[in-house]
């Protein structure tokens, strides 16, 4: 992650911007986070003692982390200095790092969490972006990626619409697990999701099924660096 400017220039309008551009699919900005921090609670099953959220932002998921996980320590890091400040400001029991200041050595985490994050990241620097998440996991620990589904019509619209994706490059599950195989990691779980907006709650039961349909609007990859 080597272009803050993007994000320094959108942190104080980022709600504003995510809630225009989403609001056909739910009023709730937050529903989107929510939503991934719940399939990432169900999916982690071992002890989980350290987290990180790596290209947190201005910290949206940070609150929703620690509810789910309430005895783990939360860390984030982003590359916008922007961003940071304001994640410290409305999280200040928390510890936040920037990229590219990060040249001390990490404590591993049992946990790596990365929300639409690596279709930011410039093609030729992703290799070296998934090396850093494979030297900060713990050999038991385990991560998870969630990325726009480039096969969705309606979600290449989203991010060609939204100023703050002007420099999305969208990968395919095929090329984020090559990415991932290329670091070390075995990717153990692949899903599409988001098909139903809230609004059709009696329709969410059934995302549990169709996690091998190509057409929601994002999917997730789990991965760890061994079997176990």
């Amino acid at each position: 992650m080597t272009t803050p400017n993007i994000f320094d220039d959108y942190t104080k309008s980022y709600n504003e911007i995510l809630r225009e551009n989403t609001s056909f699919f739910s009023e709730d900005d937050t529903y989107f986070a929510k939503y991934k921090i719940d399939i990432v609670r169900k999916n982690i099953t071992r002890p989980v003692s350290r987290i990180l959220e790596y290209g947190c932002g201005i910290g949206r998921n940070i609150h929703l982390l620690k509810s789910a996980f309430p005895q783990a320590a939360i860390l984030g890091s982003d590359i916008s200095n922007e961003s940071l400040k304001l994640a410290r400001e409305q999280n200040p029991d928390v510890e936040f790092f920037q990229e590219m200041d990060a040249k001390k050595s990490i404590e591993p985490f049992d946990l790596i969490f990365v929300a639409g994050v690596i279709h930011h990241i410039p093609v030729n620097e992703r290799a070296s972006a998934m090396q850093t998440l494979f030297n900060r996991l713990s050999p038991t620990g385990q991560l998870m990626i969630f990325e726009h589904n480039p096969y969705n019509p309606l979600t290449r619209k989203i991010v060609r619409d939204c100023p703050y994706d002007k420099d999305a490059v969208l990968l395919a599950p095929s090329e984020l697990k090559r990415l991932l195989h290329q670091a070390g990691f075995v990717a153990i779980q692949n899903s599409y999701c988001l098909f139903f907006p809230p609004r059709l709650s009696k329709l969410l039961s059934l995302e549990a099924y169709l996690g091998w349909l190509p057409l929601g609007g994002q999917y997730w990859t789990r991965a760890h660096r061994m079997i176990f």
